[in-house]
């Protein structure tokens, strides 16, 4: 643990909250870092832990302790990995669903990084021990495709195709309810959804733009399978637009209804398609992913379904 660091409340600081505090001081820090590091005990004002809202007031002493990051090491793991291409500096991969991408607290095992060190020997550093080689996620229960760099100088370029939207992700999913429309966009902010941490919500408080694009595929009596694409890719994206709208993916746990039929089948939503251009040659990438069969099964249940 290193020292603590006492910061004093100017006058131009005064009625700040103590997180906002915190991040103008410490701007190499993410928000969402700092306010763990209050609700830890990592941080007191006057001497006193206090809630990352608090209101400062002039002459505060604000102190605040940076606890030493524990090195972890990744453990390679012989988890079946569908590869569905690579070479010296890319990798595509076909991710299963209840696969969580990388390690994270309470969850050092069986993700797809452990896989990926295991079948492949090269991976892009950037992103450190637990996530090499990750340029984008999808959520454990989303199945489908993946692209991973092998190398730095891939991820560095293909991390700025993804910031310029160059790359194209589309996903196939179940939805409830039948629209009437055939496509449409949903351009709605999201940010975290102020009455459930574990969640995100269309909200105006600190939220970032995001756009959604949808196509009809077919519709059924009480449900449409749909097309999705993603124009920006904030956590839950697809998740939270649909179900904001009136149409949540079906066997989605957090954004759906507590009661749902096929919840046994798990969520139905699969990124099915991937472009972009090779991060060395410039060569126009594409690929496609069938529907897995847990997938499968939720829409052959639909289609049989009468009610």
């Amino acid at each position: 643990m290193v020292d603590q660091i006492y910061k004093t409340v100017e006058k131009e600081n005064v009625g700040e909250r103590l997180d906002a505090f915190l991040k103008k001081e410490f701007s190499d820090r993410s928000r969402s870092y700092l306010q763990r590091q209050i609700k830890d005990g990592f941080v007191s004002v006057n001497e006193e832990t206090t809630k990352p809202n608090a209101k400062l007031k002039l002459g505060d002493v604000v102190g605040i302790r940076f606890p030493q990051a524990q090195e972890y090491e990744v453990k390679k793991q012989n988890i079946p990995l569908e590869i569905v291409y690579q070479d010296k500096d890319i990798a595509v991969i076909n991710k299963p669903s209840g696969m969580v991408v990388h390690p994270a607290a309470g969850n050092w095992e069986n993700t797809l990084v452990n896989a990926l060190m295991y079948h492949i020997d090269d991976l892009s550093g950037i992103n450190g021990v637990l996530r090499p080689g990750i340029i984008h996620r999808i959520d454990k229960d989303t199945s489908g495709l993946l692209l991973v760099a092998k190398n730095d100088a891939a991820h560095k370029e293909l991390a700025k195709d993804l910031k310029e939207r160059t790359i194209k992700r589309k996903y196939l999913c179940i939805v409830s309810g039948v629209f009437s429309e055939e496509e449409g966009t949903v351009d709605a902010p999201i940010g975290r959804d102020p009455k459930n941490r574990l969640r995100m919500a269309v909200t105006e408080k600190n939220a970032k733009r995001a756009v959604t694009h949808f196509k009809v595929r077919e519709r059924f009596l009480k449900h449409t399978l749909l097309e999705a694409s993603l124009e920006t890719g904030r956590t839950h994206q697809i998740r939270v637009h649909l179900s904001y709208i009136g149409h949540p993916i079906v066997g989605d746990p957090l954004y759906g209804p507590k009661k749902q039929a096929y919840t046994k089948h798990g969520q139905a939503l699969h990124a099915y398609s991937l472009e972009f251009l090779h991060p060395q040659t410039k060569e126009e990438m594409r690929f496609t992913a069938e529907t897995p069969a847990e997938f499968n099964d939720i829409l052959k249940n639909i289609k049989n379904s009468r009610s």
